[in-house]
């Protein structure tokens, strides 16, 4: 059988160091997975003189330093950027490899799959085998919670961290923002919602955690209307990153519908004006929040307020 035949015939549901450690026995060179913050998840537990794979085995992760290399290499780059496997090659790597995406259910990148060639010589073969063993482990954990959960805290803490101030230099943080930036290559619009004069506020609900609850509620709520937008809680305000390619921000972004859920819920927006940098967020987060102070002000019954307007 073919290496390609081999990793199709895995057996599926016996979880992903089943299908690391079968897939070794198939390519005879050691593989591992980490998440988008570099945090390892799994690997073959076999010995490698491979720098970086004895970094990330040591220590769970890659150093600041070592992110850095992959950033100025355009490794970052060169993966968010590709729909296969791509084999990084550099003079500073003591071995080639091969590295794939893992996404989980709702098509969220969540992990990497790296292949290091360290024992046997790279084969035509290996990458078809590769991209297929990609898809077996997307596959084995489409239904894990922990994975789903995790691309959702990933994207609403990108949009954090950018807020923030935190991510500042793209050479360093470019995999992240990439990461959030996948499939938003429009135009980009960002909302603040105000839920304070919310039809479900009453005076029983005063403290902290009732405010933050009806956050949640309406922040989930949003989610499952409009599914393409990317969320955050921040400020007191759930915040709504749009972009002008998806279907969702040109049904939704008047929100002019009597049964849209800003009317039935009282709950008041602010849109501010387009943009293409994503490291621009807190800008058009402050318009945004002027567009909604602004349009509140104004009394005119109006529950949604677009930048331009004011």
């Amino acid at each position: 059988m073919s290496k390609l035949e081999q990793i199709k015939a895995l057996r599926k549901g016996q979880g992903i160091q089943y299908l690391l450690d079968a897939a070794y026995k198939i390519f005879h060179n050691p593989i591992t997975m980490f998440d988008t913050n570099y945090t390892l998840k799994a690997y073959t537990d076999v010995s490698s003189d491979d720098p970086l794979w004895n970094e990330l085995i040591s220590t769970g992760t890659f150093s600041m330093e070592t992110q850095q290399f992959f950033a100025k290499e355009s490794f970052i780059e060169y993966v968010a950027n590709a729909n296969k496997p791509v084999i990084l090659k550099s003079s500073q790597l003591k071995y080639d490899r091969v590295l794939g995406n893992i996404f989980n259910r709702e098509h969220i990148k969540v992990a990497n799959l790296v292949m290091v060639w360290c024992e046997t010589t790279f084969k035509a073969e290996d990458t078809e085998a590769f991209e297929e063993l990609t898809d077996k482990i997307t596959s084995e954990i489409h239904d894990d919670e922990y994975f789903t959960e995790y691309g959702r805290a990933y994207h609403e803490s990108i949009i954090i961290k950018l807020l923030d101030g935190v991510i500042k230099d793209p050479i360093i943080f470019t995999d992240y923002v990439q990461i959030f930036y996948e499939g938003f290559e429009d135009y980009l619009y960002v909302a603040v919602v105000d839920i304070t004069r919310n039809n479900l506020r009453t005076e029983s609900l005063t403290t902290e955690a009732d405010h933050h609850n009806r956050l949640m509620y309406f922040k989930n709520l949003l989610k499952g209307m409009y599914r393409s937008f990317k969320y955050a809680i921040y400020s007191d305000y759930i915040v709504m990153v749009m972009s002008s390619k998806h279907k969702d921000f040109y049904e939704g972004i008047f929100f002019d519908k009597d049964n849209n859920p800003f009317k039935q819920n009282n709950l008041f927006v602010g849109i501010s004006s387009s943009f293409e940098n994503p490291y621009e967020l807190r800008n058009y987060y402050n318009k945004a929040v002027a567009s909604l102070k602004n349009g509140i002000e104004k009394k005119d019954d109006q529950q949604v307020f677009l930048y331009q307007q004011f």
